[in-house]
């Protein structure tokens, strides 16, 4: 028998618009992740030597930040279609891999000159760090409304 407390709202229409955007979005950041740890010699031809050097020097805790900010975005961004409220700890994963990942690159080591300088790596950073936080918070308000269960 079903628990009669618990409410399942319908799913609103712009839920599969950010589901489906995130998704995109997300998978992009798992492609790179992939070519880099790969290293896709297609992929990567773009990048300087001591680019490609300083990517794949990144000690294992790098590498693991990184595949799980990568993974818990894509994964939340599933759950999130699929209206599961393990979207949020994943997407809570997402955001901590990012941190971590860019404590690494822009405080710990000099990854920012190495990449060249400038605002660029860091804006690009920022919008990925902001769009990681709103995805969490839209999963959590589509949890508390019972849209995520």
């Amino acid at each position: 028998m079903a628990d009669s407390t618990v409410q399942s709202s319908k799913a609103p229409w712009h839920l599969w618009i950010v589901g489906v955007v995130s998704l995109l979005w997300n998978s992009a950041g798992g492609l790179d992740f992939v070519m880099t740890q790969t290293r896709n010699a297609t992929y990567m031809k773009s990048f300087t030597t001591a680019q490609l050097e300083f990517f794949y020097g990144f000690p294992v805790w790098v590498v693991g930040a990184w595949a799980i900010g990568v993974g818990g975005g894509v994964f939340g961004s599933v759950l999130l279609l699929f209206r599961r409220g393990l979207a949020v700890p994943f997407f809570v994963a997402s955001v901590l891999g990012m941190i971590l990942t860019d404590l690494y690159d822009f405080v710990l080591t000099d990854g920012l000159k190495i990449m060249g300088g400038g605002a660029k790596p860091l804006i690009l950073s920022g919008l990925i760090f902001v769009i990681g936080v709103r995805l969490l918070i839209y999963a959590r308000a589509q949890r508390r409304r019972g849209v995520l269960h």
